[in-house]
């Protein structure tokens, strides 16, 4: 058997695996968060994933630590959430690798630890680390899209100039937006899960004034 061969199926067997344990398992993470497997922490595409232990994230709004620590929660979560979903694969894998933008982008700027645009560059990412094991790119543009999307909960709630409802709309499904808004928001110690519905309920209360709004004019 060739070396290419070689290096490749083991990589497709760990795929696999982790893609049968999101769609499975009531806590994915037990099983991420087991492996000992040097594709995992040497080789593309799965370093991107394994780097995010190394990426510290702010203690005011991330107590649990790293983003990797920060990932495997939100995992759990969208494993509680993923059957409301419109394709429940491609939202549970979009948990996995909404974050994984942040291992590029994320730097200290006066003091403060910081990640500006991890989701654009998130999606990027998601989109080449799917295509080291499918073609289809339908699938693939449903969780890169959802990565591009998962902080637009912050930003139409706040009324952020970088809210794109009108891209939320066009490329992905919002309801399974503000699902994995949810899970993020969740996937963090000490959060306050009341406070976080609420969010949820203003973000879908405004997506859809303004959806009326055009669908008047």
């Amino acid at each position: 058997m060739s070396l290419i061969i070689d290096n490749v199926l083991p990589k497709e067997d760990l795929f696999n695996e982790i893609d049968e344990h999101l769609i499975n398992d009531v806590k994915p993470s037990m099983f991420i968060q087991n492996i000992d497997n040097s594709l995992f922490y040497e080789t593309d595409p799965f370093i991107m994933l394994s780097k995010l232990k190394n990426v510290k994230q702010s203690k005011i709004y991330h107590p649990e630590g790293d983003v990797f620590t920060h990932t495997m929660l939100v995992v759990d979560e969208a494993a509680k959430y993923k059957h409301k979903s419109s394709d429940s694969r491609a939202f549970i894998w979009a948990a996995l690798l909404h974050d994984i933008g942040k291992s590029v982008t994320t730097q200290i700027k006066k003091g403060k630890i910081i990640a500006y645009e991890h989701d654009i560059a998130g999606q990027k990412m998601a989109t080449e680390f799917l295509e080291y094991f499918t073609d289809d790119t339908k699938y693939i543009e449903k969780v890169s899209y959802l990565v591009r999307y998962h902080m637009q909960l912050l930003f139409v709630v706040k009324d952020m100039p970088y809210a794109d409802i009108t891209g939320m709309k066009l490329h992905t499904d919002i309801n399974d937006v503000a699902m994995l808004a949810l899970c993020d928001r969740l996937g963090r110690l000490n959060v306050d899960e009341k406070k976080e519905n609420e969010n949820i309920r203003i973000f879908l209360k405004k997506v859809k004034k303004v959806r009326e709004s055009k669908w008047k004019n």
